[in-house]
């Protein structure tokens, strides 16, 4: 009985790593079923629209089903914040993300979303999310591992090295080498990629502060989704009608194109919206946003194998670091959590010692909803700057910074 309450303990506390390791392989599947399609030809307008009609076609009759008791009321202020996530998350932060990913690589695009945890790790200090008090050594972790997990990064973009031969490079061949878009991509290109999944980057983090924000006062996750992804696909609509004036371009066959958009929508943007969700308002944003780095080395493999991608040795040495500043702000997120049970729980159950599995599982529930809570207070102190960061939507930060997963 014993060993049942301590492996139940292990899966209820794993949850949450589970979930996120499982979202970046769905992202790294969109990544490299998306390069093929944006090579065959596909408008990134389009695909944006159709992956978040997908998306709103997944998750709604969810939404409309199991949420119709405990959804709130939607006011000016919450639909304000809808409004400005269907902005950054679908539209900016995904046309951008696909215009750099077609002017570069998979893998590159990859370990440029790799500053993810650092951006929003800042925005989460300046927002009042994140307090870091500098003398503890988890605030130093997360500090040093942000650091480092930018460094890796930046090493994989700035040197290459020699090319590492896997064992099955040898025999495999891209699968769109006679599209003209897979030819060597200018220097020119390479840089205008860079810049948009920078600004992609900015705008992603920029949609996990503000969703950290609207799930504590819209506490219904499904809904909330849908309504990131309806609006978002209304807002890319707009936008692709401006950008693209040729019909043929809402072309759509049984071809890689429709997988492209079923499998952003479906698992990239309805799953991954409601999974991050539920994690962050557990554990916070920073916590979500510190897995994205195994995205890249999962694209690394995937792409060597599936496009015939070429791995260098600064890319693995970049993997290395990036991976050392993954765990080391995991750690520091650890023990912060750590601090807050302790603070929580009380004596007798500290001391307890013949608790079975359930009264431990629903203490550890209890905790994580108080948890909850204290970050709702800590929230409400702080209500001009929720207000600062939804509404004004012109300003400078909050253009900047969500500019993918995914």
């Amino acid at each position: 009985m014993e060993g049942k309450g301590c492996l139940g303990n292990f899966f209820h506390s794993a949850k949450p790593y589970f979930a996120m390791i499982c979202l970046q392989f769905g992202y790294a599947g969109m990544n490299i079923i998306t390069k093929v399609s944006l090579n065959r030809g596909m408008s990134h307008y389009v695909l944006v629209v159709y992956r978040h009609a997908f998306a709103t076609a997944a998750i709604a009759p969810f939404a409309i089903f199991l949420e119709r008791k405990v959804r709130p009321k939607i006011t000016f202020p919450i639909f304000m914040q809808i409004f400005v996530l269907g902005l950054l998350g679908p539209v900016i932060d995904q046309n951008f993300y696909y215009a750099g990913l077609k002017f570069t690589s998979p893998t590159f695009s990859c370990a440029m979303s790799n500053m993810l945890p650092a951006m929003t790790f800042v925005m989460a200090v300046l927002c009042r999310m994140e307090k870091v008090h500098i003398k503890k050594i988890r605030c130093q972790a997360k500090v040093i591992g942000t650091v480092v997990t930018v460094a890796g990064a930046m090493l994989m973009t700035l040197y290459k090295g020699h090319v590492i031969n896997l064992v099955w490079s040898g025999h495999v061949q891209p699968h769109y080498s006679s599209a003209p878009a897979a030819a060597a991509t200018s220097d020119k290109d390479w840089i205008k990629g860079s810049i948009l999944l920078i600004l992609a980057t900015l705008a992603w983090a920029s949609f996990f502060i503000l969703q950290a924000f609207t799930m504590k006062r819209y506490t219904a996750p499904l809904s909330l989704t849908s309504l990131v992804c309806f609006m978002g696909t209304l807002q890319s609509i707009a936008v692709t009608f401006v950008m693209e004036h040729k019909a043929s371009v809402w072309t759509i066959g049984w071809d890689i194109n429709l997988l492209a958009a079923a499998y952003a929508g479906i698992v990239s943007s309805s799953i991954a919206y409601y999974v991050q969700g539920l994690v962050m308002e557990k554990r916070g944003p920073v916590f979500v946003t510190a897995f994205s780095p195994l995205m890249m080395i999962i694209v690394a493999i995937m792409g060597s194998f599936i496009l015939a991608e070429k791995i260098y040795v600064g890319g693995v040495l970049g993997a290395i670091l990036i991976v050392f500043g993954l765990y080391s702000v995991l750690w520091g997120k650890y023990k912060e959590y750590q601090e807050k049970v302790a603070d929580i729980i009380p004596e007798p159950v500290k001391g307890g010692a013949g608790n079975n599995s359930q009264s431990v599982l629903a203490i550890d529930d209890d905790i994580e909803a108080n948890i909850v809570e204290m970050q709702k207070a800590e929230i409400n102190k702080s209500a001009a700057p929720a207000i600062a960061i939804s509404a004004p939507v012109p300003q400078p930060p909050m253009i900047a910074l969500e500019a993918p997963k995914v």
